[in-house]
């Protein structure tokens, strides 16, 4: 085997090879100047254009175009896709409604999270789990081999792309229309655009005003691409990568970095209200998350603002966590709030540590740099802008 050809991006190397799968939309984005990019759910997805600071300001102000196809889709259908779905999750899914999209957490027999995927219901008996960056699609199929119940599973041919920003309402209106564009928070529509067949949602990883373009067929995302930027050029669009700036101060955790399968609902801050067993319903999880929920937990992932210079970068390495001397966890996440003017992160640490105010120590490669527990999220706590 001979190796891929190497692309060069400041000094780094990343190699572009047939096994990692590339979106829809790649072409695209390395025209609009994409010169970073990370793999997730074995796909390809941009992480940089130019600066970041500048691609977080114009999320904030105008509108802003991702390529988030490495966000894929299991699709649960058949006669028993709801009582399987909810399998899956110990959210209570019996009220969600077709068109209606719920945040939900995908739980393994010990409660361990697999993922946290937007959950779509499309149909009465269809279901897509919006992923984000784990094998939950093989977690699906091995349920389904001892469920005994009767669904099809499969990962469909959709490639969302996210609009995001304050003026994405007026473009989306004026792609798709009025019915589209006043889609409540948290819904989702089937729509078309010149023959481009799609699902609506309104939702999004920014913290901002948005909806996701679920593209059904990828033979057209550079058709749709261009058609969403080329209406976008009144409003100013950009197409930028995932604002980890923006996720943070809206809250946002990212899986795989922040918790993983070895972490429960229950020891994530925010996650709790996704566990709701008040009632008789078939989940995996249950006994566990029972267990859990009588017994409490030991450790808890927090909202922490860091003291310091304002971060430059991204961790490249979990930072230790110490209090009097002892490391007690392990700061996951980290960004510097150019609105907020404040260094944010996410830190694991005991539940003792845990209460608001509570100071502990961070171990940067620099130095250590006072972490004081906070609520979350850092900004817009009753979500009105995304609600916009």
């Amino acid at each position: 085997m001979t190796d891929p050809e190497p692309r060069v991006n400041d000094g780094f190397r990343f190699y572009f090879a047939s096994w990692y799968k590339k979106s829809p939309y790649f072409g695209r984005t390395v025209e609009a100047g994409c010169r970073s990019w990370d793999l997730y759910n074995h796909m390809l997805i941009p992480t940089l254009y130019d600066d970041d600071v500048a691609e977080y300001w114009h999320l904030l102000e105008h509108v802003t175009l991702w390529d988030v196809a490495a966000e894929r889709q299991v699709e649960i259908a058949g006669p028993d896709a709801a009582r399987f779905t909810q399998l899956l999750t110990p959210r209570d899914l019996s009220t969600c409604e077709v068109g209606q999209c719920k945040y939900v957490v995908l739980c393994a027999p010990d409660g361990g999270i697999v993922n946290d995927p937007i959950l779509l219901r499309l149909r009465e008996d269809r279901f897509w789990l919006s992923l984000a960056d784990s094998d939950a699609l093989l977690f699906a199929l091995g349920v389904q081999a001892f469920a005994g119940l009767d669904v099809e599973i499969r990962e469909p041919d959709v490639s969302p792309l996210q609009v995001q920003g304050p003026e994405s309402k007026p473009l989306i209106r004026k792609l798709f229309g009025d019915a589209i564009a006043d889609l409540r928070y948290y819904r989702c529509a089937d729509a078309e655009l010149d023959g481009i067949p799609l699902v609506v949602s309104r939702t999004g990883w920014s913290g901002e005003l948005g909806y996701e373009l679920y593209l059904r067929d990828a033979a057209r995302g550079a058709e749709l691409w261009d058609r969403v930027m080329s209406a976008g050029e009144e409003f100013r669009i950009r197409a930028i990568a995932p604002s980890d700036q923006r996720r943070m101060e809206a809250g946002i955790f990212n899986y795989g970095n922040d918790m993983d399968v070895t972490n429960n609902p229950f020891e994530v801050t925010g996650l709790e209200r996704l566990v709701e067993l008040d009632n008789d319903h078939r989940v995996i999880a249950r006994a566990a998350l029972e267990r859990v929920a009588a017994a409490g937990v030991r450790k808890k992932l927090v909202g922490v603002r860091l003291g310091g210079a304002p971060l430059t970068m991204w961790l490249e390495d979990f930072w230790p966590v110490t209090s009097g001397g002892r490391e007690v966890g392990r700061l996951t996440s980290a960004a510097y709030s150019p609105r907020l003017r404040i260094n944010m992160g996410y830190a694991w640490v005991p539940v003792e540590l845990s209460e608001h105010g509570t100071t502990v120590l961070a171990l940067s490669p620099d130095g250590p740099i006072e972490a004081e527990v906070v609520p979350l999220p850092f900004w817009d706590p009753a979500k009105t802008v995304p609600m916009a």
